[in-house]
């Protein structure tokens, strides 16, 4: 295999290095209970806190402005949620996609819950929607033959544009 046969990514050496749970330093070994409780949502990429459930950036996003809706409560199934904390997953989902949609102006969105690891979930433990902006023509040959999505944006840029339309849309 030469040079010109190797897709660089870099950037997945942390999902390799982190595909774990993280038991160190006190933490439960769920990013979905420790990021919002270390109080660094820049570094944790949360766009966003509601009061029961808050926005965070997919850190492996499919698509550039992917993100994803979570509540605070450690809990696998959104039939066991409660009746206020699956009324603002839906509110903050409402919101986010008012906030991507005045960002990215996408041309569609795929919005799901993969509930359990049989349905993908790759936290299965602590229930997520993803929220993930789509334009017509942005899949192309990259996933089927190496395995890899092209993003052309940065997590940080993506992170400040998402956290800067949260802060408009509600002082608006």
């Amino acid at each position: 295999m030469s040079p010109k046969d190797r897709l660089w990514a870099p950037w997945r050496m942390q999902y390799v290095e982190h595909h774990g749970p993280d038991t160190s330093e006190g933490k439960t070994g769920c990013i979905f209970c420790d990021f919002p409780a270390e109080d660094n949502d820049t570094k944790n990429l949360i766009a966003h806190r509601g009061e029961l459930a808050y926005v965070i950036l997919n850190g492996f996003p499919y698509n550039n402005g992917h993100v994803m809706v979570v509540p605070y409560e450690h809990n696998a199934k959104l039939h066991e949620v409660s009746p206020e904390t699956a009324q603002e997953i839906t509110e903050l989902t409402q919101l986010a996609l008012k906030v991507l949609e005045g960002v990215y102006h996408p041309g569609g969105f795929n919005i799901g819950i993969n509930q359990g690891d049989a349905a993908g979930a790759g936290i299965g433990a602590h229930l997520h929607q993803h929220i993930v902006p789509r334009w017509v023509g942005d899949t192309n040959f990259m996933p089927v033959v190496a395995d890899v999505r092209v993003l052309p944006e940065a997590l940080s840029g993506s992170y400040e544009k998402i956290s800067a339309g949260f802060r408009a849309a509600l002082s608006s």
